[in-house]
């Protein structure tokens, strides 16, 4: 399967929750093993084959742009800012680029590490209008976006569903008509007055149920964490502490 040529990352918010480490700086800059968690996935991204990335920036987008430039990737990486990212969640960072939804792509959270193997799984996956990454295990917390799947095919996804079997990474693969429709499902959902603090994985939720094809692809056994609290830093320390890319 020849791989999408867009990857949008959203990576607009600070991450207080990680606060003294994110004073000043997003969390998508904080150091895991020698590299920053911007620059493994822009490289894991490389690595699969990903013709460009398209970063949404908001805290500190000056600190972001002076790593992508830093890093110097043969992979063009180009920047989007969202100015109301103190204020809404990230629906409103896939509005403002809502106009990449224009063709196959990928949307990646930007506190998600992942390790070798997890982007290829996701790119290899069986055709569909959207494809969500799930891993399981045998237990979830409050935080975890929580996933109900039925043979391939996700039913429900968000953090307070009641029936769940598995967890979303933050790792989608659109098609150009799920790009569109979830483009689509983005404008409706930010015309409501509670729009801004919406996720977007929430727009997920209703494509499914409205019956637009949407299936997961399992990365169990491979590597992959979020940063939300200190305590993830020196867990994905640990975990990376060993690649290579």
């Amino acid at each position: 399967m020849t791989p999408p040529n867009r990857a949008i990352i959203l990576a607009a918010g600070q991450g207080k929750r990680l606060l003294p480490l994110t004073e000043a700086r997003p969390k998508c800059l904080i150091e895991l093993s020698g590299r920053t968690l911007l620059a493994w996935q822009l490289l894991r991204l490389q690595a699969a084959g990903v013709g460009e990335a398209v970063i949404v920036t908001g805290f500190r987008a000056d600190a972001v742009e002076a790593e992508v430039a830093r890093l110097g990737l043969s992979m063009p990486v180009r920047l989007q800012f969202n100015p109301f990212y103190t204020v809404s969640d990230n629906t409103a960072s896939c509005w403002i680029v809502r106009h990449e939804f224009d063709r196959e792509v990928l949307v990646l959270n930007g506190d998600t590490l992942f390790g070798s193997g997890v982007a290829e799984a996701l790119l290899s996956a069986p055709a569909a209008e959207v494809t969500v990454t799930i891993d399981r295990k045998d237990s979830y917390d409050a935080d975890d976006m929580k996933v109900l799947t039925d043979q391939g095919r996700l039913v429900a996804i968000g953090k307070t569903i009641e029936a769940y079997d598995a967890e979303s990474i933050g790792f989608l693969r659109f098609s150009s008509e799920g790009a569109a429709k979830f483009r689509d499902g983005v404008e409706k959902v930010l015309q409501t007055p509670e729009g801004l603090r919406r996720w977007y994985l929430s727009v997920i939720d209703e494509l499914a149920r409205s019956g637009v094809d949407v299936k997961v692809a399992s990365i169990e056994g491979l590597e992959w964490g979020e940063m939300d609290f200190p305590q993830d830093v020196e867990a994905l320390t640990r975990l990376s502490s060993g690649w290579t890319v």
